[in-house]
C-alpha cells in the first residue's frame, strides 16, 4: 500500500534528482537531511526514502562520516547505465509496439520536431524524454518503465554537461524519425535496434563530457 510519506518521499526525490541532473546541485555537494526537510516542511522519515532512492538511482552516495552527497561522475557508472538503458528499452519497444496507434505515433513524431528544433539543452532533453515515453508506456510493464527513467537520469547528466557547454539549435536526430518510420512501416525488428543503437550514442559523448567537467 503507498503511503501518503511514499507520495512525499517520491516528490522530494524527483525535485532533488532534476536538480542533480540539470546541475544546480554540483557533484560532492552535500544533502543535509534537516535543510531537506525545512525546505519541504515535512519530518526526516520521507527525507531519508528520498535520499536512499537517489542512491538507488546512482545519484548520490552515503559514505561515513561525509553524510549523503551528490554522486560524482562516473565514467564506467555511466557506461553501464548506459548499456543496461539500450538493452531494456529495446525490451519496452518490443512489448509496446503491438499497442502503438498512429495516434501516439503522431504525438511521438510531434516530439521527435520538438527536440529536432529545441532552443536550448533544457527544451531538447524535456521533448528528448517525452518522445522516449510516447513511445515505451504502452508495454504496460510499470517496473520496467521505472528502471528505465532511472539509467535515463543517470545519462541526462551528461547530457545537460555536454548540452550546456555546446548546444546548437537546431539539432536534428536522424534516430528519433528512423525509428518512427519503421514503426509505421511494420518493421518492428528494425525499430527496436535502431532505438537500442540511439541510446548507445551516448557513450561517444562521455569521454568529451568527463574531460570538460574535470577541467572546468
Amino acid at each position: 500500500m503507498i503511503t501518503t510519506e511514499d507520495t512525499i518521499a517520491y516528490r522530494i526525490s524527483r525535485v532533488l534528482a532534476d536538480r542533480i541532473v540539470t546541475g544546480v546541485l554540483q557533484p560532492d555537494t552535500r544533502l543535509r537531511q534537516e535543510h531537506i526537510a525545512d525546505e519541504f516542511g515535512v519530518s526526516h522519515v520521507p527525507v531519508r526514502e528520498a535520499l536512499r532512492r537517489l542512491e538507488a538511482q546512482g545519484l548520490a552516495v552515503s559514505e561515513a562520516r561525509r553524510g549523503v552527497r551528490v554522486a560524482s561522475f562516473n565514467s564506467a557508472a555511466v557506461e553501464e547505465a548506459t548499456r543496461m538503458r539500450s538493452v531494456l528499452e529495446g525490451l519496452a519497444l518490443r512489448q509496446a509496439t503491438p499497442h502503438l496507434t498512429s495516434h501516439i505515433l503522431d504525438r511521438a513524431e510531434a516530439a521527435a520536431r520538438s527536440c529536432d528544433h529545441a532552443s536550448d539543452i533544457v527544451q531538447h532533453e524535456a521533448a528528448n524524454r517525452k518522445f522516449h515515453s510516447l513511445l515505451l508506456t504502452p508495454c504496460e510493464m510499470p517496473r520496467l518503465l521505472a528502471e528505465i527513467d532511472d539509467l535515463h537520469m543517470v545519462g541526462s547528466r551528461f547530457l545537460f554537461l555536454e548540452g550546456h557547454m555546446d548546444f546548437v539549435a537546431p539539432r536534428y536526430d536522424a534516430d528519433h524519425h528512423a525509428v518512427l518510420q519503421h514503426l509505421r512501416s511494420g518493421n518492428f525488428d528494425e525499430a527496436v535496434r535502431t532505438l537500442e543503437r540511439h541510446v548507445l550514442r551516448l557513450i561517444e559523448k562521455r569521454p568529451r563530457a568527463i574531460t570538460r567537467l574535470q577541467t572546468a
